[in-house]
């Protein structure tokens, strides 16, 4: 190995140990990253000069030396740890990875020029959240790619029919409200490309979506007895996983929050003093002050004081593995600890269902509407109006008699 070689490993190292990698974990990056060197030594290749092919060749390769030192082959999951040391390293040379795409011809120049400036369009002209951004762009770098795939070369020329094929691609793997987003998305690129000048035609007005009726689906919900039964389950369970899964848990059940309102909450939003919590609803770039309930208090400090790993991170809820960072969804944990309560509820199972019961909970308390969207965070009272018809029955004993019914027999 060359003496860059052994630079580099020892500053992965270094890297690794400073983002608070247990020790064990950051010696076997460092040995599968100094492997991977060898492999490009050998052939010549710089590491400043990888790309994603010559990764892929390598955990191949790897897994033929694998057969032969031990006679079989490896697990499944046994290239996770090797791709991770490789990736660790390539981040520290090329300061991202995956590098960013580069245009390989002039098509893709004018795709990645007019993406740059949808998004800052987006961004700074209509103020879009993050994550509506990022949906955007996604049918924005497709819609582009796919026109230049099919020899569209000029968006001048784009016509009805073109997007009409499109939409046909589309289509076959994406339920009726999907297919309807998938519209929405694309209107908004054919409008901007219009604006601009690229487009001469306004073709957003072609892009058909299927209809969807007021309050058609009815989303799941958890009864109290459900939700106890989580909380009691997820209780039990005193590993710094298990405290976080708790607080997480118990906040979704006092309060109905989002996923990406308990993700982005910080150290400094709860105030012991004044026993308060400050929740910021991204959605819609407000903010709440709730009074911080004895139980999700109680949970968030035992999370703090013997659960969370010591970290410079201001969010509070963060991984439980290195590199420690804010949580990036809470699906998948909330999905495993109403399985392990043996809850099965009969639709989607994800932290929503959380917010849709705590709705219904009100309602049944006699909440005013308007208090309830302000608890949830809603801008409208037609926001809450969907959550509200999971509680059909409730609706119903306080529907008001119909003038004149009284004489039809």
């Amino acid at each position: 190995m060359s003496d860059n070689h052994h630079e580099l490993i020892a500053a992965l190292k270094s890297s690794l140990i400073g983002q608070r990698y247990s020790l064990v974990v950051a010696r076997n990056y460092c040995a599968y990253a100094s492997g991977f060197l060898d492999y490009l030594g050998q052939r010549g290749i710089p590491v400043a000069d990888v790309i994603d092919v010559h990764v892929e060749q390598y955990l191949r390769h790897a897994i033929v030396q694998f057969e032969k030192q031990r006679g079989r082959r490896p697990s499944a999951r046994w290239r996770e740890v090797p791709r991770s040391g490789i990736h660790a390293l390539l981040r520290l040379v090329h300061g991202q990875w995956p590098p960013a795409i580069k245009p390989a011809c002039e098509a893709d120049e004018v795709r990645f020029s007019i993406c740059a400036e949808y998004e800052i369009w987006l961004r700074e002209e209509r103020g879009l959240a993050c994550s509506s951004v990022a949906a955007l762009m996604w049918e924005a770098w497709h819609f582009l790619a796919w026109q230049i795939d099919h020899g569209l070369n000029g968006l001048a020329v784009l016509s009805v029919t073109d997007i009409d094929h499109y939409m046909d691609l589309r289509a076959p793997k994406l339920r009726r409200c999907s297919l309807k987003s998938v519209t929405e998305r694309l209107r908004a690129l054919l409008r901007y490309l219009h604006i601009t000048g690229r487009v001469t035609t306004d073709l957003s007005g072609h892009v058909l979506a299927p209809t969807l009726y007021a309050y058609e689906g009815v989303p799941s919900v958890l009864d109290r007895g459900q939700i106890i039964a989580v909380l009691e389950s997820a209780e039990k369970d005193k590993s710094p996983a298990g405290l976080r899964d708790y607080a997480i848990l118990q906040l979704l059940a006092a309060y109905g929050l989002r996923s990406g309102e308990i993700r982005h909450l910080r150290i400094e939003d709860i105030d012991w003093r004044t026993e308060a919590i400050h929740v910021h609803h991204h959605k819609t770039r407000a903010s709440t002050f709730l009074p911080l309930l004895e139980p999700v208090g109680e949970a968030v400090l035992a999370y703090l004081r013997s659960g969370r790993p010591s970290t410079d991170v201001r969010e509070i809820f963060v991984r439980t593995r290195a590199p420690y960072r804010k949580l990036d969804k809470l699906y998948s944990m909330v999905r495993r600890r109403l399985r392990d309560a043996g809850v099965q509820p009969a639709g989607k199972c994800g932290p929503h269902i959380f917010r849709h019961a705590r709705a219904v909970e009100m309602l049944r308390a006699a909440v005013p509407q308007k208090v309830i969207g302000d608890v949830l965070g809603h801008r409208s009272t037609g926001s809450t109006a969907p959550y509200l018809k999971l509680a059909t029955e409730d609706l119903r004993a306080i529907a008001l008699d119909v003038p004149g019914m009284e004489l039809v027999e």
